[in-house]
């Protein structure tokens, strides 16, 4: 599909109308970015939006599958150049700009789907590495890229970074999860810090709750160190979009640690003014 100046403007709106009305906070931040790669940002926003609205909506598990394997054929689209979303049109114009590697895109439908049972039980950590791989180290390297970081280091960033900032996730919202039958905890740590039901109904009363949150804290705290160190070595140029990522993400993580492991109904976040210091912070540094 090839675009005309009236036409790719309109693009550009379309897809930041999306991005803005979905109503992040990132959005502000993805502004501080160039115009070339901001509207590359957006594109890929916009689609992890679209797919994770998929996976998090009230539809039949058929029914999401079913949605999600359209959007695996848009991204084959996208790749040979006749999109059929608007979506898909915005990234078909973002991907050969930044060299997005078309495995990344299927990588996070793929985590989605993982996503979309009524049902969901991490099992081990080889499967809670693979779930945080596909849902947010794939969406860290295609940042990256739009970025202008090297695969090599963008893929260590988004290696270390993503599994920071999903593990922080899954500790945030444990409880929340748990209501909707979705225990993102492996179950192998669980058993092994003496949890004996698989019933979600009780996950947030069990004490071995407890020792696994405060076990997967650890891994995310060595996560948030290696990608402070992988940031340090390629430098603040390249790094703003994971530097608010991170800033954010460990501030979210940092309340959760002071709150402790035995409260996991008590809601953790930031305010939009926080937030909005932590993002100016680092366009300044």
């Amino acid at each position: 599909m090839t675009f005309d100046t009236h036409s790719t403007i309109r693009l550009n709106h379309q897809i930041e109308k999306k991005v803005r009305e979905a109503g992040s906070s990132f959005y502000w931040a993805m502004r501080l970015l160039d115009s070339e790669k901001r509207r590359a940002m957006y594109a890929v926003y916009a689609f992890c939006r679209e797919v994770d609205d998929i996976a998090d909506g009230l539809d039949p598990e058929t029914k999401k599958l079913e949605n999600l394997d359209k959007w695996r054929r848009e991204i084959a689209l996208v790749y040979r150049g006749k999109p059929e979303s608007y979506i898909g049109s915005a990234l078909q114009l973002a991907v050969p700009q930044h060299q997005l590697q078309k495995a990344d895109f299927l990588a996070i439908i793929d985590g989605m789907e993982m996503d979309a049972p009524q049902h969901f039980q991490i099992t081990n950590r080889t499967d809670l590495e693979l779930y945080c791989e596909r849902v947010a180290c794939a969406v860290g390297r295609l940042s990256n890229a739009i970025c202008g970081i090297t695969p090599e280091d963008g893929d260590v960033l988004a290696k270390s970074l993503g599994e920071a900032l999903q593990l922080t996730n899954i500790l945030r919202d444990v409880a929340e999860d748990a209501k909707r039958d979705h225990v993102y905890l492996p179950d192998e740590l669980l058993v092994k810090n003496g949890y004996v039901s698989v019933t979600p109904d009780f996950v947030i009363d069990d004490p071995a709750i407890a020792r696994t949150c405060s076990e997967l804290s650890e891994i995310a705290y060595q996560q948030f160190s290696a990608a402070e160190n992988v940031i340090r070595k390629i430098g603040s140029k390249k790094t703003l979009a994971a530097r608010i990522m991170m800033a954010v993400y460990k501030r979210i993580f940092d309340k959760l640690l002071a709150r402790g492991w035995d409260r996991l109904e008590q809601p953790v976040s930031l305010t939009k003014l926080e937030k909005g210091v932590l993002i100016l912070r680092e366009s300044l540094a």
